[in-house]
């Protein structure tokens, strides 16, 4: 089986929060809190997202923020949002993901394989939504981004 690996290049700060997060099982570092610049500190959602690289084939890990979907009441599954904080061009994690929509995910303590999808349409417009609302700087993100969508990413869980 493959290793997994922390994905490279994630700032220092990502790196901790991984480290408590897998040290802990999920227990710590699930509710990830922040203070930003001129904002009342926020508490946030995150998983980790287990990506097979369209290049390497390598497994890589990506703490991300997330919130909830209901997929059209078929149960509850997890979005994301690939931002790259308003990069021009898509995350690594976007990137693989389109090349291999199955991946692993933990939400806190639970571990799950699940299925990746796009959303667009009012599905998008909807989650983008209260994307920005658990995390206010998606907004500036997308003025950053420019011509560049950012897009949100529907993870459903698979048995």
């Amino acid at each position: 089986m493959t290793e997994i690996q922390i994905a490279p290049n994630l700032p220092q700060w990502m790196k901790d929060h991984v480290d408590r997060y897998l040290s802990s099982g999920g227990n710590d570092g699930h509710m990830y809190k922040i203070t930003l610049p001129n904002m009342p500190e926020l508490t946030v959602p995150s998983l980790l997202l287990i990506t097979k690289g369209r290049k390497s084939g390598q497994k890589f890990l990506f703490p991300l923020f997330y919130g909830r979907s209901d997929d059209k009441g078929a149960g509850k599954g997890y979005f994301v949002i690939a931002s790259k904080g308003g990069a021009p061009e898509h995350p690594g994690w976007y990137r693989n993901l389109m090349a291999n929509p199955d991946v692993e995910i933990q939400v806190g303590t639970a571990k799950m394989k699940a299925r990746a999808r796009v959303a667009s349409g009012e599905e998008r417009a909807k989650l983008w939504k209260e994307g920005v609302a658990f995390w206010p700087p998606y907004a500036d993100y997308q003025v950053k981004a420019g011509s560049r969508e950012i897009p949100v990413v529907v993870l459903d869980p698979v048995a």
